[in-house]
């Protein structure tokens, strides 16, 4: 992606929800996103829902990436957009990955989350997608 003079960069968080301690992936999506021109705000492991939002809000990101891995996906990814649309910033698009069944990403999606990348999705798809969704807030 290249910025023309005065252009925005697309900002992204990527953040850890709960105690999950395992990182490497998430980091590896912020330094493809970073790779792609974003800029990325990566908040490290063990975020509460609403520090994530708070961090969202303040940080004026344009998507929020949740990396999860514990199993708790179908409390903490609900919890994220219900507290995003208390604060009325639910028009942040939400996406996420890690190892989430098959079978709650439908529920998830219903519930508002824009994607979900499982293990084995590649950078480009991510890449490609977060764009996507950026171009979409700007229409």
């Amino acid at each position: 992606m290249v910025l023309q003079s005065g252009e925005k960069k697309i900002r992204v968080l990527i953040s850890k929800a709960g105690l999950d301690g395992h990182e490497v992936g998430a980091k590896v999506v912020a330094r493809a996103l970073a790779d792609a021109g974003m800029e990325v705000i990566y908040t490290g492991l063990r975020q509460t829902p609403e520090m994530i939002v708070d961090t969202a809000i303040q940080e004026d990101v344009d998507v929020i990436g949740i990396s999860i891995l514990s199993g708790a996906h179908m409390f903490f990814l609900p919890e994220i957009l219900k507290l995003l649309a208390e604060k009325n910033a639910d028009d942040i698009p939400v996406i996420a990955g890690g190892v989430i069944p098959v079978e709650d990403i439908g529920e998830l999606k219903k519930a508002g989350i824009k994607e979900i990348f499982p293990a084995g999705s590649t950078m480009q798809e991510i890449v490609s997608y977060v764009k996507k969704l950026y171009q979409e807030r700007q229409d």
